[in-house]
C-alpha cells in the first residue's frame, strides 16, 4: 500500500511539473507575440522620440557640433541669461496663465450650458464647434479683418468716438491672440466635457436632489469630482495648445512681433535659423523639464482630488 501511495504521489508530481512547463512555454509564447505586436511602436518610438531626445540632450552640452567639446552646463547659463529667452519664457508663462484657465473655465460652463435646454441650442454650439472645421488660415484672416488697423473693431471704436487701436502692435495685442485661442479651443473642450457629464451616475445626481441638496453643492461636491479626470485633460490639452500658438501669431504678424507677442516658439524658430543648435537644445530641455513639473503637479493634485471617486 505505502508503495502505491507513492507512485501515485510520483505520478501527481509529474503531471503537475508537466502542466507547469506547459504553462511556462505558453506564458513564453505570449510574452514573445506581445513584444512582436509592441516591436514597431517601440521602434517607431526610439527613432522619433527617444533617439532625438538623446541628440539634443548632447547638444546641449557641447559647446558646438564641429569641435564637439563638452561644455557641461554653460549653454543652459547662457540661455538663461538670453533677454530674448528671458523674455519669450514671461510672455508663454504670462499667456498660458490666462488663456489655459479661461478655456477649461469656459468650456466646461458652457458644456454645463448646453446640457439644459435652451432656445437655439444647435446653433450656439454650432458656432463654438466651427473653428474645427476651418483652416488655421482662414480664422487668421478672419482676425486680421477683425482687429487691423482700418478693421472691423476700430470702426466700430470710431463710431463710439474712441480712438484706433493698433491692436498688434500695442499692449492689446495679447488679448487678441487669448481670444483667437479661446474660440479655436473652446468647442473641442466643450465636447469632452459634455461626454464627461453625461457619464456622470444618475441615480447619485436624483439622491441628492431628493436630499434637497442645492444646485451649487450638487455641481461642488459630485460633478466636480467626478470632473476631475476630463478637467485634468482639457488643462494638459490647453497647455499644450498654448504653448503652439506660435503659428497663429506667426501668420499674424511675422518672425519679429510686437514684445507682448513674442512666444517661446519665435525664440526658437529665431534660433534654429541661426543654426545655434546647443542655445537650441538646451532651451528645449528646459522647456521640457517646466513641462514635466507642471504636468506632474496636475496629476498630483487630480489624484489627490479624485482619489475617492475611484473607489
Amino acid at each position: 500500500m505505502k508503495l502505491f501511495s507513492r507512485l501515485k504521489e510520483v505520478k501527481l508530481y509529474k503531471k503537475q511539473n508537466k502542466e507547469l512547463h506547459c504553462h511556462s512555454k505558453g506564458d513564453k509564447k505570449r510574452r514573445l507575440g506581445l513584444m512582436l505586436f509592441l516591436a514597431p511602436s517601440l521602434s517607431g518610438v526610439s527613432i522619433f522620440f527617444i533617439l532625438p531626445f538623446a541628440v539634443v540632450f548632447y547638444y546641449a552640452l557641447v559647446d558646438n557640433p564641429i569641435s564637439q567639446q563638452f561644455a557641461y552646463f554653460d549653454n543652459f547659463v547662457k540661455v538663461m541669461g538670453n533677454g530674448a529667452f528671458q523674455l519669450a519664457a514671461l510672455n508663454t508663462l504670462k499667456f498660458s496663465a490666462v488663456a489655459v484657465p479661461l478655456a477649461v473655465l469656459l468650456s466646461l460652463g458652457l458644456a454645463l450650458l448646453l446640457e439644459r435646454e435652451i432656445p437655439y441650442r444647435s446653433q450656439f454650439r454650432t458656432f463654438f464647434l466651427t473653428p474645427m472645421m476651418v483652416p488655421v488660415a482662414s480664422i487668421v484672416l478672419i482676425f486680421q479683418v477683425l482687429f487691423h488697423y482700418n478693421g472691423a473693431m476700430n470702426d466700430v471704436l470710431a463710431f463710439l468716438g474712441i480712438s484706433k487701436i493698433d491692436w498688434f502692435k500695442s499692449s492689446y495685442a495679447q488679448i487678441v491672440i487669448v481670444i483667437l485661442f479661446l474660440w479655436k479651443n473652446l468647442g473641442y473642450n466643450m465636447i469632452l466635457f459634455m461626454a464627461a457629464i453625461s457619464s456622470i451616475p444618475k441615480d447619485i445626481l436624483e439622491v441628492a436632489v431628493l436630499e434637497s441638496a442645492s444646485a451649487w453643492k450638487i455641481f461642488i461636491h459630485i460633478k466636480i469630482r467626478y470632473l476631475s479626470s476630463t478637467i485634468l485633460f482639457v488643462t494638459i490639452l490647453s497647455l499644450i495648445s498654448s504653448f503652439k500658438v506660435f503659428r497663429e501669431i506667426y501668420l499674424l504678424t511675422g518672425d519679429y512681433p510686437y514684445d507682448t507677442l513674442y512666444m517661446l516658439q519665435h525664440f526658437m524658430n529665431n534660433t534654429f535659423q541661426s543654426l545655434d543648435y546647443q542655445k537650441l537644445s538646451a532651451a528645449a530641455i528646459i522647456m521640457s523639464i517646466v513641462m514635466i513639473i507642471i504636468i506632474g503637479i496636475l496629476f498630483i493634485t487630480e489624484n489627490r482630488f479624485g482619489k475617492d471617486m475611484e473607489e
